[in-house]
Order: C-alpha cells, then structure tokens, then sequence
C-alpha cells in the first residue's frame, strides 16, 4: 500500500499499538479468526475484536465470512508493505506548471547493449539481451527496461504558452543499476540530458533484488532487479540538482526551452563511464513508485 502524509497519519495511530502490531504479525502466518488471535495474544476476546476492528477500519486486514462451525469471522491480512510518500504533490495545487508522466517505453531514440531487455506486466517483450528487442512495437507497453550501456530519449510536448518563459524543469525516476541477477554493491554512472544538454551524473549504488518490488509482479523472479530509488532532477535559474543538492551549473536558460516543439530527455550510461554498471528504468507496474518519468514545467511571464 503506497499512502500519502495525511494516509500515514490515520495508520500510524492505528500501528502505534503493541496487540495490534502482533496481530499483524499472526495474521503474516495465515488467517485467524478472533478467538485464535485473542488465545494467541493472551489477551481478553473483546480487547482483540476492539483492535481487530481499528485494523480493519484503515484498510490493513480484511474480514470473510467463511462457512465451518456455524459460519465464523476469519480475518487476513491485507498488505505486506506500507509505503509513505513523502513528497507532497505540488504540481496539482500550481497554476503555472505542466505535468506530464511519461511511459518508459514511449521512448524516440536508443542505443541498446547487452546485458539488456524490455519486460512488460505479464511477460518479456521481444528476445532477452537482444538490442533490436527495443524497437519492437509492443515496447510501449514496457513497465522495466534494462541495459548495460547506452541510452533512451524521450520527448515530450512543449506546452509553455506564448509569451512565457520557463524558470524551473524537474524530471523524476526510479532507477538502479543493472547487474546479472540483481547485486547490492554494483555501482553504476547514470548521466541526464535534457535538451541535448548534459544536466550531470548520479552513481546509483546497487541492482536491489531479493526482495519484491511493491509494484512488481508475482511471476517475476525476486532473483531478478525488484526496485529502484526514485531520484528527482531540478534545473532552475540558480542550476541544476539532484535530491536537492547541486550537480552542475547549467541552468534553465541554456536548456534553450522555448525553442523546439518538445522537451527532450536523455538517460543512459556512457561507454566510457568510469563504473559502467548499467541501468534499470521503472514504469508504475514494476518496482516501489507507480510512476513512468514524470516532468514538471514552471513557467511565467
């Protein structure tokens, strides 16, 4: 479950509670009606339907009805993880800003090498470690694409209207190195263009597998690259950044925005990267963040 702030406030109050907290952890084993949980936690019956039922007031067990000895309550539990995003979403509430999320497979350009692939919700799309795989039709439908060296180059449209001017672009991602199989010390130089113009490079640490992605579908192997980290670019008239903290001393005026027709965005490995270890790029049905690469555009006059 992916909650917003004000979602996490309403759980954490129900979490801050030992006998709920132990609840959740029986019912990881199986389903329990109230009468096994109260035995288990050696706690009174009506003490545990009382915190049984604040589980299930914020969504975190369910409860059937199932046939047996007479017809009997079983309760189960309903997530296996909690994710709380943090970043509020600004761009909603502003006026003078584009929003655009784009798919990970509706990419205009690329260089491909192995290792290297395009994997959609339900199976692979075209042949693994094979390049020409990405110019396959269904790659739109990509949700994980991958590759050792290389890039892709997406473009987006150019809604600034006439007479304005852009003072801010930020592009978000989730990310990782690709190693074989996954790898937690796998460093990789991932480097960001945005209008042919080289914003700077971010090491990601690690291929993260072994445990599944939040998004990521039950038939890939958990052997396999799970998730990445969500990484946010922000060029303004002051630079450019990542995560908050200055990358480069390119700023929104030699991106040149007004321009073309489009917003182009670059991403890949270069052939010379000093820790060539690849890339995996996340769209919303794989890895932790439902998300493709999301672009917001100030502008004013």
């Amino acid at each position: 479950m992916q909650l917003t702030m004000d979602e996490a406030v309403e759980i954490g109050k129900v979490l801050s509670n030992e006998h709920r907290m132990n609840i959740l952890k029986i019912l990881s084993t199986g389903p329990h009606n109230v009468n096994e949980l109260s035995e288990k936690l050696g706690i009174p019956f009506s003490t545990t339907a009382v915190n049984v039922k604040k589980l299930e007031d914020v969504n975190l067990i369910i409860t059937e009805l199932v046939p047996g000895r007479g017809t009997q309550k079983v309760n189960s539990k309903n997530y296996d993880r909690i994710v709380i995003d943090l970043v509020t979403d600004q761009a909603d509430k502003e006026k003078n800003v584009i929003t655009i999320d784009m798919p990970i497979g509706e990419y205009v350009d690329c260089h491909a090498e192995p290792s290297c692939g395009i994997v959609g919700e339900l199976d692979y799309i075209g042949i693994q470690d094979d390049p020409r795989s990405f110019y396959e039709p269904g790659r739109k439908d990509a949700q994980l694409l991958y590759f050792r060296h290389g890039f892709v180059e997406y473009r987006y449209p150019n809604r600034i209207p006439y007479g304005e001017k852009a003072t801010e672009i930020e592009f978000s991602a989730e990310i990782c190195s690709e190693a074989p199989y996954h790898k937690l010390d796998w460093p990789s130089d991932i480097t960001l263009w945005a209008n042919d113009v080289e914003i700077g490079t971010w090491t990601s640490p690690a291929d993260f597998g072994g445990q599944r992605g939040f998004n990521t579908p039950e038939w890939w192997n958990t052997n396999f690259t799970q998730f990445g980290l969500l990484k946010h670019w922000k060029v303004n008239h002051s630079g450019s950044f990542l995560d908050g903290v200055q990358i480069s001393d390119v700023t929104v005026n030699d991106l040149n925005l007004s321009d073309k027709p489009f917003v182009s965005l670059r991403i890949g490995v270069k052939k010379d990267a000093f820790n060539a270890g690849g890339i995996n790029l996340f769209g919303p049905n794989f890895g932790n963040y439902a998300q493709g690469i999301i672009m917001n555009l100030r502008y004013s006059k």
